[in-house]
């Protein structure tokens, strides 16, 4: 037996391992500024809960904020609550659902196949460039991917297990799919519902879940869903779910800020954004078909295809909108690699040279980025946006070791590709997950505080400089959620001291300071306002009182 099997049939020595892998998650958490919008958007909700002292309604600038439900944000303020108001605080939910996540799939995998599937399954989970990325930031989808992807594993013992406690599935599948609602909205449970209806199709009904299980799962939604809504619509009314529909509406028929991409986004997505996986998992998803416990691989298979084809319906794209295929993915590539190690699979040729160069292109594509934004009059010389120029023509201090991280992976890919000639899926594993820990702490410690300051370091640097003053700070001509968060927007103004049309004619009792983008001259034209500063893409201006 391998040191490989022996870990991994060992539940202590797995948890560790796994737990040890997961500390890289909290590494380097807070070095960087939240980013504008949603990571900005979500801690900036969690800090007003804190400061308003009202923890049941969803607040942006303390005006109600339909898009989303609580629950993410009561985890941030939990956190904000031990560590502050910043960003490690905002990201160290999701750092622990990263082990949350691994802990999971190997005691899944470990149950329903052996401590070296599930072993297998979490390392390659972890090795995946976007889900080892998510766990780092401040977004909701993590914690509720998680949710759909638990709530669905219920309900596959339902449908295709033998177990005598059904019902307690079926409850627990209900009671998880309603946090996933009560994270981020009914697509939630939609996603549970469509992976349901496609499976049953493809099983042409047979077995159908009987009427009592039908019924659990809904009292265990109910049961959760209502502990929070029975008491926002007693105080509020049925805003919010009117709200939530529309605005669930307009996600799935129109182009919500800006987000229009062809339908292939999110195949490209998740093709780049997912190596190694989405190579390795290419036999099980196109070709092969296992017989596996539960029928797992079908139910991974319609997860990830329903959410796929789904989201690149939908008119609005964003990258983390295809999230919810990460898992099932690396379902079918750990089911790949299980079988490869068992002899029952060989890596064709095809597949390993398709691993090979999709690694070095992203590999390549690494290394090109700090050495494109060093060579800095070169990209002026082609961008003709002045946001853009003035963003890019800053005195950063690139030392060129910038280039490791994208080396790193090239030079990763091609040790794994040896390994993965040689079948040898022990070796496989190991590298690449050394590959990318070592090339996401080189890309987050060397390369993302660099980018954070060309695009948003000038603007929140001001916003956390004006902390503590009297005065009113807001922003003209561009969305952006990081004054709210950096200036620490205070609890308590009138509703017109919000609204920028008082800012700029009203009667003002104290300063207001109005940031632009420096391709905006509108304010420029309005006497109140002078211009104090222009520097990285941005210009502050600042309206005095008339008494000064």
């Amino acid at each position: 037996m391998s040191t490989f099997e022996q870990i991994a049939n060992n539940s202590k020595k797995s948890a560790l391992l796994l737990l040890l892998l997961s500390v890289v998650f909290f590494i380097g958490l807070g070095n960087v500024h939240l980013f504008d919008w949603d990571e900005i958007n979500f801690a900036e909700s969690a800090r007003e809960m804190i400061a308003s002292g009202d923890y049941l309604r969803v607040q942006i600038n303390f005006e109600p904020f339909w898009e989303k439900p609580p629950f993410f944000l009561w985890l941030q303020v939990g956190s904000m609550k031990l560590f502050g108001v910043n960003e490690f605080a905002a990201r160290f939910p999701n750092a622990v659902f990263g082990f949350v996540y691994l802990i999971s799939l190997y005691f899944i995998g470990k149950k329903h196949f052996s401590g070296k599937f599930g072993l297998l399954w979490s390392l390659v989970f972890y090795a995946t460039l976007l889900p080892h990325i998510y766990f780092k930031s401040g977004i909701i989808d993590p914690i509720f991917n998680y949710f759909i992807f638990l709530s669905i594993y219920f309900m596959v013992n339902v449908i295709s297990g033998n177990s005598k406690n059904k019902g307690r599935y079926a409850l627990a599948s209900g009671a998880i799919s309603g946090l996933s609602v009560l994270t981020k909205g009914p697509v939630g449970f939609l996603l549970l519902a469509l992976t349901l209806l496609i499976y049953l199709t493809a099983k042409k009904f047979k077995p159908f879940p009987k009427l009592k299980y039908i019924g659990l799962f809904f009292l265990g939604l109910l049961s959760v869903l209502l502990s929070w809504l029975s008491i926002e619509i007693i105080n509020n009314g049925f805003t919010i779910i009117e709200k939530f529909i529309a605005y669930q509406t307009e996600l799935f028929s129109s182009n919500v800020a800006g987000h229009e991409q062809p339908f292939y986004y999110h195949f490209v997505v998740v093709f780049l954004g997912c190596f190694p996986i989405s190579i390795l998992a290419l036999p099980a998803l196109l070709k092969r078909r296992w017989d596996t416990p539960l029928n797992l691989n079908t139910w991974m298979l319609c997860l990830f295809w329903g959410v796929l084809i789904l989201f690149s319906i939908v008119t609005t794209k964003i990258i983390h909108y295809s999230s919810m295929t990460w898992v099932p993915l690396s379902f079918v590539a750990a089911l790949v690699l299980y079988k490869a190690s068992k002899g029952e699979y060989e890596f064709q040729k095809s597949l390993r040279f398709l691993f090979l160069s999709v690694g070095i292109a992203i590999g390549l594509a690494i290394t090109a980025i700090p050495l494109i934004l060093m060579n800095k009059e070169w990209l002026l010389s082609i961008t003709e946006n002045k946001y853009a120029y003035d963003s890019i023509d800053q005195t950063i201090p690139w030392s060129g070791y910038e280039i490791t991280a994208g080396i790193l992976f090239v030079l990763g890919t091609a040790v794994s590709f040896v390994f993965l000639k040689k079948n040898s899926i022990t070796s496989l594993i190991a590298s690449i997950t050394t590959t990318t820990t070592l090339v996401l702490l080189c890309i987050q410690l060397l390369i993302l505080p660099k980018v954070e300051k060309i695009t948003q370091g000038t603007a929140v640097t001001f916003y956390k400089e004006l902390q503590g003053e009297n005065c009113y700070v807001e922003c003209y001509g561009f969305k952006s959620y990081a004054h709210y968060f950096y200036f620490q927007q205070p609890y308590g103004l009138a509703p017109e001291q919000k609204t920028t049309n008082w800012l700029v004619n009203g009667e003002i009792d104290k300063p207001v300071y109005l940031i632009t983008k420096s391709d905006n001259n509108e304010v420029e034209q309005w006497p109140q306002f002078t211009r104090i500063m222009e520097k990285g893409g941005f210009r502050m201006y600042k309206r005095q009182i008339e008494s000064e």
